[in-house]
């Protein structure tokens, strides 16, 4: 049996703000009401409101500016270049691509991909582990995807075998979900013991965690990759506009 889960008051406020901000009801370039404003026009508390505004700034929405308050970014721009895992972890067919389908296994939901997909703790997710390789056999990146429980049922993303195709067509296909943009976030840590142990890692090698998360246009998150890249095995790469 399927359980449908509440997402908790400030995502559900999150994206109630994006939706405005992609209506042009927040226009780029504007500042948004002010943190008193929110909490009298929606009825939350402050500590919603706050958390709110800042998942929206981490999702590159809105953006502080010292002096001038909560500004309003718009879409966030996704740059594309040589180096963007995002679309690759998204497109990815399992069956033709180097490298194996490591497991396929229903997990107790990660803290920071709970916050993505507005779960409690203690939920239930699925995860796909797949280690891409080299055509010598080297490791290259290996990328655990997470979807929500009720997404997967009726699709194969259950199964163990290598996906025919990419999680993101099978998801539409299957599911009748379009997927609109994908975030992306960039930090280094130690591995965990099995991750090390994948990637043929030496004791104390950092890696590279690239969260990509995939949204559909409402702003609701249907995939989270956590894509692990061998940190003294990259050089990325990227361009930007200056405002």
């Amino acid at each position: 049996m399927a359980y449908e889960v509440e997402a908790p008051k400030y995502v559900r406020l999150a994206q109630t703000i994006q939706g405005r901000i992609e209506d042009g009801t927040y226009a780029p370039g504007t500042r948004v009401p002010s943190e008193n404003q929110l909490v009298q026009a929606f009825g939350m508390s402050r500590p919603t409101v706050v958390r709110a505004l800042e998942l929206l700034k981490r999702d590159g929405w809105l953006e502080s500016r010292q002096g001038y308050g909560t500004i309003v970014r718009g879409r966030p721009a996704l740059v594309e270049h040589k180096d963007r895992r995002g679309g690759e972890a998204l497109t990815r067919d399992e069956s033709q691509a180097v490298g194996r389908l490591v497991e396929v296994v229903h997990v107790p939901v990660p803290a920071r991909v709970a916050s993505v997909l507005g779960l409690p703790k203690r939920a239930k997710v699925l995860m796909r582990r797949f280690l891409a390789a080299e055509e010598d056999g080297e490791p290259v990146e290996l990328v655990s995807s997470y979807f929500p429980a009720g997404l997967v049922e009726g699709t194969e993303l259950e199964s163990s075998a290598p996906l025919d195709g990419s999680t993101r067509a099978h998801l539409e296909t299957r599911k009748k979900v379009r997927f609109d943009h994908v975030t992306e976030r960039v930090s280094a840590r130690l591995p965990e013991r099995s991750e090390a142990e994948l990637l043929d890692l030496p004791d104390g090698a950092p890696v590279l965690s690239v969260l990509v998360v995939a949204y559909d246009a409402s702003g609701q998150a249907l995939q989270v990759s956590d894509v692990l890249l061998p940190a003294d095995r990259q050089e990325l790469e990227d361009t930007y506009r200056l405002n």
